[in-house]
Formats: structure tokens, C-alpha cells, sequence
């Protein structure tokens, strides 16, 4: 063979090895363009469901218009003097998510293409944690926690002891918590009346209950139980309504007085599940 072929082998060679490196370099070119491409798409999904959540505990929502996620859908407690409070989640909006969770959640946040879950963890609280939503069947999981002001069933406190009141008894307010509330018959017939005390009242405090008709001292009780049931002890003196008066003799008490449904369960009848909470909020998101 003479030097024009051995040159043209060579330049095949040549050419083949070129061929094989463009190929490497442009097979790496769309790995690495896949890659940006898929990393970009999770930092858009990533910021999506961080925007989602810090509206749900932002927005207090309105349920009647929870199918538009823009004007409805929110999470966040409005106090009694109608302000929103920040980041917060209120238990009974949670609870409605459930009712429905594929339409309210991943249907309208997410445009059914995102799975999630939703938890809410009480802290330095005997109250378990909620959690809604999909199962989880993927293994990468995208989650966002937040710290929360949280309520259960705050919305069923009459009175909080821990607040100044008054009393018919002219009880000396810092040996003393009292305080009173209008009952009607009625009432009763749909509502039940308890006295929730923390646990470390029991035993360390006394109370007793009378109205404004009566102006005798009645027998102070030792608190035994974390909640007491007192629809039986108010007297309405052949009247359709009294103003009750509570009196525990310990100031600043922890107590609540709370009105519930009669079919509320009474396995949450706790000083905890009464009060405003500090809570973790996570929501958990997968393909």
C-alpha cells in the first residue's frame, strides 16, 4: 500500500474519532440541558408550593368560595375582632380540607398534577397531631414547614379565667379568678356548659357557681376532673335566663368556660385542645 492510502486510513480514523467525541460532547450537552432544564422545572415547583403555603396560613379563605384558589382558599384564624393573625392555621378549616381533599387541595391548588399532604403538630401540647391528605408513594418528597399559631376549639371559649372579670362576690381578683356569663333555657336544650381546667389545677384549686338571684355563698368544690360538667348547677329561679357567676379561688386560673354541641366528643374535652397552640404546619409534595 502505498502513502495516499495509509493517509487515507489515517483520515478515516481521524474522522471516526471525531465523530465519536462530537457524539460524547453532545449526548453530555443534553444530559446537562435535561438536567438544567429539570432543575429549573423543580425550582419552579419548589417556589409554586412554598407561594401555597405561605397563602394558606396567611389567607383565612372563605369556605363558600373554596374552588378558586386565588380568592378562596386559605387557612389563617381571624380573631374576635375580625383581624387575620399571621401564619396560623385553624383546625376547623384543616377538617374541611379533609372533607374533601382531592377537590379542595389537589385538584384546585395543585391542577391535579401534584399529590400532597398536609400536617399540623401541636408543640408542648397532649394533643396528637392531624394529618390529611394522599398517601405518600413517592420517594422524593418536596416539604415546606412553617411554625404556626394553631386553634382547635378555641371558638367554643365563653370565658378565659386567666383574663380580669367580675364578680358578685366582690372576690379580690389577685387571690381570686371570676366572672359570669347569660344563660338562656334554651340554651341547654342544644349546648353543654364545662369548666376545662389545665391538669395542674386539679386538686390545687376550689370553685363554686352561683347567680346574681342568689346572693348566698355556696359550698366551694375541689377541682377532681379536667372538665366539669355544669349545665346542672345553673338555676334560673322560675326565670328563662340568668347571669351566671363562676368563682375559683386561685387568681389567674388556668380555666376555660367553654359551650359545645351536645354531640361533641367528649375525649377532647382538654385544657389544650381550648387554647391558642404554637404548631408545626408541614405540607408534603410529590409527582
Amino acid at each position: 500500500m502505498d502513502n495516499r492510502g495509509n493517509i487515507t486510513i489515517e483520515i478515516g480514523v481521524a474522522l471516526i474519532i471525531i465523530l465519536m467525541i462530537l457524539g460524547v460532547v453532545l449526548s453530555i450537552n443534553e444530559i446537562n440541558t435535561q438536567k438544567i432544564v429539570k432543575n429549573a422545572v423543580n425550582e419552579h415547583d419548589e417556589t409554586l408550593i412554598e407561594g401555597i403555603v405561605d397563602n394558606l396560613i396567611n389567607n383565612p379563605g372563605n369556605k363558600n368560595n373554596w374552588g378558586s384558589y386565588e380568592k378562596g382558599t386559605g387557612l389563617a384564624i381571624v380573631n374576635e375582632e375580625g383581624h387575620v393573625i399571621p401564619n396560623s392555621v385553624s383546625y376547623e378549616k384543616l377538617m374541611f380540607f379533609e372533607s374533601d381533599y382531592n377537590k379542595y387541595v389537589y385538584r384546585n391548588l395543585f391542577n391535579s398534577k401534584i399529590k400532597s399532604s398536609m400536617e399540623l403538630i401541636p408543640k408542648e401540647s397532649i394533643i396528637s397531631s392531624v394529618k390529611i391528605g394522599n398517601e405518600e408513594d413517592a420517594n422524593n418528597i418536596y416539604s415546606v414547614n412553617r411554625i404556626v399559631k394553631c386553634d382547635f376549639y378555641k371558638k367554643y371559649v365563653l370565658k378565659n379565667f386567666q383574663n380580669s372579670g367580675k364578680c358578685n362576690h366582690d372576690h379580690d381578683q389577685d387571690k381570686y379568678s371570676c366572672n359570669y356569663f347569660k344563660v338562656f333555657k334554651g340554651n341547654l336544650r342544644a349546648s353543654n356548659y364545662y369548666l376545662i381546667f389545665d391538669e395542674s389545677e386539679k386538686y390545687n384549686a376550689k370553685y363554686f357557681i352561683d347567680a346574681t338571684s342568689s346572693n348566698k355563698y355556696k359550698n366551694w368544690k375541689t377541682i377532681i376532673s379536667d372538665n366539669v360538667f355544669i349545665n346542672n348547677e345553673i338555676d334560673f329561679y322560675d326565670e328563662s335566663s340568668a347571669v351566671v357567676f363562676i368563682h375559683i379561688d386561685k387568681a389567674k386560673a388556668k380555666a376555660l368556660l367553654v359551650c359545645v354541641p351536645k354531640t361533641f366528643d367528649k375525649s377532647k374535652l382538654k385544657y389544650d385542645y381550648f387554647r391558642a397552640n404554637e404548631c408545626q404546619f408541614i405540607l408534603r409534595a410529590w409527582y
